[in-house]
């Protein structure tokens, strides 16, 4: 993550030379939500993802016109929204789409998604913010696979939140303090860490209960 932010540290310092911070926020906002909300994530993660988000906290760690809360706040509200576009997407047209197809393989596909959200729905909405494909595909496919909305927007507020805050201020705080940058390592991986064995329980007293 530090090599891209490293990368993107000086594209990023442009736009905000450039449009000003009204704008920048609207940038990165803007990229954050199509991201995973119009799927550009697909073809650059880098750009829309983590790498993103920890060069905007160094840049406003360095600039009096940025406010780390209005930039990490705004992360977080805007990755929000972009998943709950791509569920409500996967949701309306994707799963009619899928619907209207009789294979059987696709049938039995639609079934196995339906009980794997049922069942482990929330903890893959939150692990898959940390992985650049995963936050972008896991919406919409919850959506199709008709996952509880409430479980849906509850997920994905905590994965949002934690993702878009927790790196924009990491960022933010690696500008004076350099090993913040590995302890950003350390929490993304604790978190995901604890997510997976906390799913993994869950599906083992799911199996024990069937």
């Amino acid at each position: 993550m530090p090599v891209h932010a490293a990368a993107l540290d000086g594209q990023v310092s442009s736009w905000l030379t450039t449009f000003g911070p009204i704008l920048f926020y609207a940038i990165v906002f803007g990229l954050v939500f199509a991201g995973t909300g119009l799927f550009i994530g697909v073809f650059i993660p880098f750009v829309t993802g983590d790498s993103l988000l920890f060069a905007a906290g160094l840049l406003a760690a360095g600039s009096d016109a940025l406010n780390i809360w209005v930039l990490a706040i705004g992360v977080g509200v805007a990755a929000f929204l972009g998943d709950q576009v791509g569920f409500l997407l996967g949701r309306h047209y994707g799963r009619p789409y899928l619907d209207r197809r009789s294979g059987a393989w696709v049938r039995r596909g639609v079934v196995r998604a339906e009980k794997f959200y049922t069942d482990l729905g929330w903890w893959a909405v939150v692990v898959a913010r940390f992985i650049p494909w995963g936050r972008v595909l896991v919406p919409p496919v919850a959506g199709i696979a008709r996952m509880d909305y409430l479980k849906f927007v509850a997920a994905n507020l905590v994965g949002a939140l934690a993702w878009g805050v927790l790196l924009v201020v990491t960022g933010y705080f690696a500008a004076s303090i350099p090993a913040v940058r590995s302890a950003a390592y350390a929490v993304g991986g604790f978190f995901i860490l604890a997510s997976i064995v906390a799913g993994v329980v869950a599906w083992r007293r799911n199996r024990a209960s069937a």
